[in-house]
């Protein structure tokens, strides 16, 4: 069982940066892969960033790219999700979530309960 906590979360206006947090309990966390998320109400869920266990794997959508940083500490059981050049369409709740496969898609078994992320032009 592993459990996630997201914070870091807030209002800023575009052009600012954010770094998102992403605590995990449990003794095997630094065996999942972890992943960001994203959603808007009435919009689905959407893939933002994830990365493997180790961390030497990385992937980042292509509407962040350049802009967000995946990262994790193993010894600190939490990942990152560093967000520069914020733009409004930025504006969503964040959620993070662990799993077996560093994927795109949305096959994790565990999520955290969600950051807000509020980016006014």
């Amino acid at each position: 069982q592993v459990q996630l906590v997201e914070s870091g979360g807030g209002s800023v206006q575009a052009g600012a940066s954010l770094r998102l947090s992403c605590a995990a309990s449990g003794r095997t966390f630094n065996t999942y892969a972890m992943g960001w998320f994203r959603q808007t109400p009435g919009k689905e869920r959407e893939f933002v960033a994830t990365i493997n266990w180790s961390g030497s794997v990385t992937y980042t959508a292509d509407s962040v790219k350049g802009r967000f940083t995946i990262s994790r500490d193993n010894f600190k059981n939490t990942i990152y999700l560093r967000m520069n050049s914020l733009l409004p369409e930025d504006t969503a709740v964040y959620y993070c979530a662990a799993g077996a496969v560093a994927t795109k898609g949305g096959s994790y078994d565990y999520w955290g309960q969600g950051t807000q992320v509020t980016v006014s032009s």
